[in-house]
């Protein structure tokens, strides 16, 4: 029976089925580049992978032309945004559908200019939506059947595997949840790679009919090449579909790529488009900071992953909620503390921020005048909470308590973490009443 935690495909379905700890939603929410649809669609034509034609436009002249050069009066326009559920989506001028069957050229003109350059709300979105920047002008192709198709790495297996589904051209995340039984998974070894047995095997057991198993059984292999060439993370083929003319098509697509193989993937991460990303994660990436935002409303600053990991744990045992994840990396500096508190305090949610650091490669001095520094040029009057252990930490405790700011220096972790709650309900309940509010470690 196929796991629900291997693969993003059926996270969410994970998800649903289970209430996310912290680890699990920085996990789901880890940045790895993901590329358009019409991206995916042209490398892996280059890898000899069927697709229907199509290009894309970044405007709606451009769309019409697409359109007439592609011939035909039965053709597909799609929003090129990077979420799922695009074609359930409403964008936020009215328009419903960011997946639209159109008929013509002057259709393609006319839907073009309604989505571009508005934003596409679907499931996955948050009620923010997205931009749309351009669209994917294709041919329609008509499938006599429909499966779904993955590459993906498996921590059980250690390596690639294949996951496969009769079940393709639907949600996904509820087949792996309501019929897990129809959903294959097939180990690869890296040594040996995907051979004629394995990928016939895999297309006879998706249901391919006897004159297309080659075709599918090439494409299988072309798919698991392109995995392993571009050190793609995940590659999502849904639906692949054999044609009424018994064509095998990838209908749509969907790669995300490994942020560490960014020094030889170049032309792929060139395709990166920011406009897709959280801003302040783009902002934070730009400064060398690891940061990704959360629902809570204490603000963290901490230095390594684990440290902040352990971090977030003990607010949230206290009854808290982190704001986000941080990490400001070993170095610590105090250009780097600046910049994270600009994004931290960027959110209007925020009310208590707790810094926890380890001052080995940084002294703990350095550190507290870096966050005087920060808190009397941006002037802030949220509550900070200090945990600075390692290298000349009496130093640093005796800065922040001569200061005069609100900054609170505690060695105990538990007993910070306790205060960093605190003063986030006493913060929220004065703003909620719009008084000032005074503190002190005793509160």
């Amino acid at each position: 029976m196929f796991k629900l935690a291997r693969g993003r495909p059926v996270a969410a379905a994970f998800k649903a089925a289970t209430q996310p700890s912290i680890q699990s939603r920085l996990a789901l929410q880890k940045r790895n580049l993901s590329i358009h649809e019409y991206l995916s669609a042209r490398l892996l034509k280059s890898y000899g992978v069927g697709v229907p034609q199509g290009d894309v436009a970044k405007t709606a002249e451009e769309a019409e032309t697409i359109a007439k050069s592609i011939g035909g009066d039965d053709l597909v326009i799609k929003a090129q945004v990077l979420a799922g559920g695009r074609g359930k989506g409403q964008f936020d001028n009215g328009l419903k559908g960011g997946v639209r069957v159109i008929y013509s050229p002057t259709e393609a003109k006319m839907f073009a200019g309604q989505m571009i350059g508005h934003k596409l709300v679907t499931k996955q979105t948050g009620a923010g939506g997205r931009l749309c920047n351009s669209v994917y002008i294709c041919e329609r192709k008509f499938a006599r059947r429909e499966f779904y198709l993955a590459v993906l790495l498996d921590r059980t297996t250690r390596g690639p595997v294949i996951v496969s589904s009769s079940q393709g051209g639907m949600d996904i995340e509820a087949v792996a949840k309501e019929s897990p039984d129809a959903i294959m998974t097939t180990p690869i070894d890296i040594h040996v790679g995907v051979t004629d047995e394995i990928a016939r095997t895999i297309a006879t057991d998706l249901g391919f009919s006897e004159q297309c198993i080659e075709e599918a059984k090439s494409t299988i292999q072309n798919l698991y090449k392109c995995f392993m060439e571009r050190d793609v993370t995940q590659l999502e083929i849904n639906p692949l579909s054999e044609t009424s003319d018994h064509q095998v098509l990838a209908m749509d697509a969907k790669l995300g790529f490994d942020d560490n193989a960014e020094f030889r993937q170049k032309e792929a991460f060139s395709w990166r488009d920011v406009s897709q990303e959280d801003a302040d994660e783009v902002k934070a990436a730009e400064h060398g900071l690891n940061f990704i935002k959360l629902d809570g409303d204490i603000g963290c600053l901490v230095n390594g992953a684990g440290l902040a990991m352990a971090t977030m744990d003990i607010i949230k045992l206290n009854g808290g909620s982190p704001a986000n994840f941080l990490d400001v990396g070993g170095g610590a500096t105090p250009a780097a503390i600046k910049s994270a508190f600009e994004l931290i305090t960027s959110d209007p949610k925020v009310s208590a921020v707790f810094v926890n650091i380890f001052g080995g490669i940084v002294r703990c001095d350095a550190i507290a005048q870096g966050l005087i520094n920060v808190v009397q040029e941006m002037n802030l009057r949220t509550p900070i909470i200090a945990r600075l252990q390692g290298t000349n930490m009496e130093q640093a405790h005796k800065l922040i308590n001569e200061s005069g700011l609100k900054i609170f220096s505690i060695e105990d972790l538990q007993n910070a973490a306790e205060k960093s709650v605190q003063f986030s309900k006493v913060v929220k309940m004065a703003r909620d009443i719009d008084v000032g509010v005074e503190f002190t470690l005793g509160i």
